[in-house]
């Protein structure tokens, strides 16, 4: 075990704070100490590129450019069916050729689906893309600052709200596509940690979701003091969506899914090759 509490980064949305509330708050035998930093996912990804942390959730996008620091845990990530990036406008049918769209980072999933999306959808190719917090993309579309906006997280289930209406369900595209889930969002831990902290790491996450979705009344206060307002409704909509199977455990179609989106972004060149054995955990 580490002499000094890991130092791990994940963002305030339910669905991490939901799987990390145990091993947070001690509550996990035999598991290492944490040290938690609260951002968003356009920051830790940063965080991982740069090598700054123990550990890191961050967007399966930015895995061509850290595994050689970093290795991809088995569990504790966003996966699954249903629970794609959105692309929203104020009017239906929107033509994006030549339009201006936000995007929540381009080191994000949501990043990658859209262009290999709109490579297949949109002739010519959007115009300019401008990166903005995923939490400002709704009001810039609606005010008009942009024409469109790629969004993500509890979005899906609050969009019409900002009074838009959405173009394309980018997980629907993948799934149609692939027959794959879609990879969101991935647990790292730097390889240095060796081995055997890294599979007591794994084993503590695991058991982390397992408690979690024994009584979830334990977890709430601490997802509801980090939600950032959110209706409690959302929470809960916002956590059965993107706490599911592959969080416990990434499994053959996880894994499957992940090699699948990376190859098939490489090859578009949007993100370097990976190797044969990059996403083989120690």
């Amino acid at each position: 075990m580490p002499s000094e509490p890991l130092r791990i980064a994940y963002s305030p949305c339910p669905n991490d704070t939901f799987v990390f509330d145990a091993l947070a708050h001690g509550r996990i035998a035999d598991a290492p100490a944490l040290d938690v930093t609260f951002a968003d996912i356009d920051v830790t990804n940063g965080l991982a590129e740069r090598g700054a942390h123990d550990v890191l959730k961050v967007s399966y996008a930015v895995l061509p450019y850290v595994l050689d620091r970093y290795a991809l845990l088995p569990c504790g990530g966003a996966l699954g069916r249903g629970c794609g990036p959105l692309v929203l406008a104020r009017e239906p049918g929107l033509d994006l050729r030549g339009r201006t769209v936000a995007v929540p980072g381009e080191r994000s999933t949501a990043y990658l689906l859209f262009r290999l999306w709109a490579a297949d959808t949109v002739p010519g190719g959007v115009g300019r893309v401008v990166v903005l917090p995923f939490h400002e993309i709704m009001p810039a579309v609606r005010d008009g600052r942009v024409d469109a906006g790629l969004v993500i997280h509890e979005a899906r289930f609050t969009y019409r709200d900002h009074g838009l209406r959405r173009l394309a369900d980018l997980g629907e595209y993948w799934e149609r596509t692939t027959g794959l889930p879609i990879p969101l969002g991935a647990i790292i831990a730097r390889r240095s940690l060796g081995a055997p902290v890294l599979r007591d790491l794994a084993s503590a996450i695991r058991r982390s979701v397992l408690a979690a979705w024994d009584d979830p009344t334990v977890s709430r206060p601490y997802v509801l003091e980090h939600a950032r307002e959110m209706d409690p409704a959302v929470v809960d909509q916002h956590i059965g969506l993107y706490v599911n199977e592959f969080t416990a455990r990434l499994g053959d179609d996880g894994y499957a899914a992940v090699r699948g989106l990376l190859t098939r972004a490489a090859a578009e060149g949007l993100v370097p090759p990976l190797g044969p054995d990059a996403l083989a955990f120690p």
